[in-house]
This record gives C-alpha cells, sequence and structure tokens, in this order.
C-alpha cells in the first residue's frame, strides 16, 4: 500500500509502556498514526517527553498535545494531593478496590477528544493502549466500557451519522504485560524511550514502588526481556 493510500488512525500516547506498542501494532497494520497526548494536570508529567520520543522514534505522521487542567477536579492522587500509594508487592494491586490513581473519566475524556480530531482528519479507527488483564483497576479500561463508547462515536458525529464507521481498537486488552513486551519487542519498540512510573523525582527517575512501576518490572521479569528503566529504589 503506497503512502497516500494508507488509512489514517488517531491513537493516544501518553509515552508509556502499554501506548507505545499500541502505536506500534496501528503502525504495524499499515495505519498512518496521527498521535495525541495530553498534559492535563498528572505529577509524572514527565510522559509528555517520552509520548514526543515514542512518536519519533516509531515514525508518527503528526503529534499533538493538548492542554487540561483536571487538577480543577482533583479526585485523583495523580492530579489531587493525595498520596500515590506503594504496593508492598504485585498481588496487592487492586485488592482494594479502584485505587486512588483512577483519574475521574479520564479515558472518556481522552477518546472524546481523539474522536473530535478523527473526524476532522477523516479518520475512523482510533487506537488506545487500554488493558483489561494487568492494570491497576480502572473501570475506563474494560471492554465493556470501550464497546459502549464505540457505539456513542457512531452516534453522536457528522461523520457516524452519514455512514461512516468510527471503530476502538484496543489491541493489548487481553494481554498480559510481559505479552505486551514481547509484542513491542517484536515490532521494534525501544523500551528505554517510555516512562510508567506515577511519581517520579525531578530527575525524572521512577520511583520503582508504585502500581505501574510494579506492573512493568514484573512485565519485563516474566517477559525475560531487560528493564532499561532508571529507577530511584
Amino acid at each position: 500500500m503506497s503512502a497516500p493510500d494508507r488509512p489514517k488512525a488517531v491513537v493516544l500516547l501518553s509515552g508509556g509502556l502499554d501506548s507505545a506498542t499500541c502505536l506500534a501494532v496501528a503502525r504495524a497494520e499499515g495505519y498512518e498514526c496521527h498521535c495525541l497526548s495530553f498534559a492535563y494536570g498528572q505529577r509524572h508529567d514527565v510522559e509528555l517527553e517520552a509520548a514526543r520520543r515514542v512518536a519519533r522514534a516509531l515514525g508518527a505522521a503528526e503529534h499533538k498535545v493538548i492542554r487540561l487542567d483536571l487538577r480543577a477536579f482533583g479526585g485523583s492522587a495523580l492530579t489531587d494531593d493525595i498520596e500515590v500509594p506503594r504496593p508492598a508487592d504485585e498481588a496487592e494491586i487492586g485488592r482494594g478496590g479502584i485505587p486512588v490513581t483512577y483519574v475521574p473519566a479520564r479515558n472518556t475524556i481522552f477518546l472524546s477528544f481523539g474522536l473530535a480530531w478523527a473526524e476532522v482528519l477523516g479518520a475512523f479507527d482510533l487506537f488506545i493502549g487500554a488493558n483489561a488483564l494487568d492494570y491497576s483497576g480502572y473501570p475506563d479500561c474494560r471492554p465493556e466500557f470501550l464497546e459502549a463508547f464505540e457505539r456513542v462515536a457512531n452516534l453522536g458525529t457528522k461523520a457516524g451519522a452519514e455512514g461512516h464507521r468510527f471503530r476502538i481498537h484496543a489491541p493489548l486488552l487481553r494481554l498480559t504485560k510481559a505479552e505486551i513486551i514481547r509484542k513491542g519487542a517484536a515490532l521494534g519498540v525501544d523500551y528505554g524511550l517510555t516512562h510508567s512510573c506515577y511519581d517520579p523525582d525531578p530527575e525524572g527517575r521512577a520511583c520503582g514502588g508504585c502500581d505501574s512501576c510494579l506492573l512493568r518490572k514484573k512485565g519485563f521479569r516474566e517477559a525475560g526481556v531487560p528493564d532499561p528503566t532508571p529507577y530511584r529504589t
């Protein structure tokens, strides 16, 4: 397929391990990838520089960073003065229900922006690195949510009303973190460019103890792939 004939897709890109792999999958499937990241007031905004690195390395056609102030609402350890939890080990993650690192309605907000851009681009495919296995228990990573949003996309847009069909792709949804890492490594993802930690230090080093760091460590360990992450502990 020649470059002008490649279908366009909007890829939500946080700069983390999962979204980088998701971008690599979209590229491998032949899409011209337009990446969308968000500066939403998160304490781990070092991930935005990671997103820029990943977008460049994986040949994104375009990369936009949208600024939102979700700190105005708070309600999450990522956007409020709430301590980021550090479980004793991976087995503790999700035991207490939905964790305080959940950001209210985050994926609904991000997908809505992605949908708006997709409609302008004439793109009918949106990619998100949501995962329902090795994750922290967020309700907006469940397949039921993604299926419901796809229905909303097709009901609530001009393009949908005119007969076009939007599709929400979550290629990592049912993979373990180790399987995600193996897939990304096979597609040439340099995980040294990515960032996952919820509470990095001022130098951008990962804390090594938050939910996201523990799941990342577990994934590399089980995948048998060296973890390139600079941890401070």
